[in-house]
């Protein structure tokens, strides 16, 4: 008899990198991160879920600021389809959520999308579409097959199944490996502006790194970087609230403020002023909302 994957469960906290702009809002949703077992972890960054049941006429309009990575789920309740794939957004995307519901994520590495579907990453650029077998048949069989699980543990392991044998039909490139690689990088580098060039740290060229980087998530490095900073932007603004905001940017690499102002603007479309006061009566307000109950942690 097949013993049933590991996996490891946590709450998705506050306090952590997450991308979503009014992160106080996570204590209304049960929210966890399920990381993947070692044999798919070339292809699958995180499994996610959440749920939520809000008060009637009660709509939450959230903001993420997501990691670039294509992301599928499978939706239920007030939800804009069954299953659905979400692509690199250039500028912070929005969710309104009512009612109730609940999504499971599986968030793929940079060579999942070639391994498990056929879709480019161009062609869910910016967008949220939902899934069908037309769309893409390959990666529909594959989260129609999650869905007949119900419970976000369960639903990871068949996710693993599923996803194993598909890493055997056709296995990830050398160049959606290399693309990985770089944003692991990247994201180790948030907070410390200094190391090897790219080039350098993997052996290549530069032009080797925009390509990878490119035909898997559709932005080159710079790109890439900058939105991976911008998480850590918006994190840091909603935990820190009386930090000195130059301060903020040095410590994350701007040349400046006006920097740090200028790019946190462009892709949420408030300045960090304006972001830290709407955190904040939200959090105030937020206070006196009920709480659902957090997610079971798998131990």
């Amino acid at each position: 008899m097949t013993q049933p994957t590991e996996v490891r469960e946590n709450p998705i906290a506050v306090t952590e990198r997450s991308g979503v702009l009014f992160p106080d809002r996570l204590a209304r949703y049960a929210a966890g991160w399920i990381a993947p077992e070692a044999a798919v972890s070339a292809v699958v960054d995180h499994y996610w879920h959440v749920s939520w049941a809000l008060d009637d006429g009660e709509s939450l309009d959230q903001p993420i600021i997501d990691l670039p990575a294509v992301t599928v789920t499978i939706e239920e309740g007030d939800a804009p389809a069954p299953l659905v794939v979400t692509g690199v957004h250039a500028r912070a995307w929005r969710r309104t959520i009512s009612g109730t519901g609940r999504v499971f994520a599986i968030r793929l590495r940079p060579a999942g999308l070639a391994v498990l579907s056929d879709l480019t990453p161009e062609r869910v650029a910016d967008a949220t579409v939902p899934l069908t077998a037309e769309l893409d048949e390959r990666l529909h069989t594959l989260m129609v097959a999650v869905g007949t699980e119900t419970d976000p543990i369960e639903r990871a392991r068949v996710a693993g199944r599923a996803i194993r044998e598909r890493l055997a039909e056709r296995p990830p490139t050398a160049t959606g490996l290399l693309a990985g690689e770089v944003v692991d990088e990247l994201r180790e580098r948030v907070r410390r502006r200094t190391g090897p060039a790219l080039a350098e740290r993997f052996a290549c060229s530069e032009r080797t790194i925009q390509r990878a980087l490119t035909e898997s998530l559709g932005h080159g490095p710079k790109w890439i970087s900058r939105r991976i900073r911008l998480q850590e932007v918006a994190l840091a603004l909603a935990t820190r609230p009386i930090d000195d905001l130059a301060a903020i940017a040095t410590e994350l690499g701007y040349s400046d403020q006006s920097h740090l102002t200028r790019d946190f603007r462009t892709t949420t479309g408030l300045t960090p002023d304006a972001y830290r006061h709407a955190v904040g009566s939200l959090a105030a307000s937020s206070r006196d909302a009920p709480a659902v109950t957090p997610p079971r942690t798998q131990r």
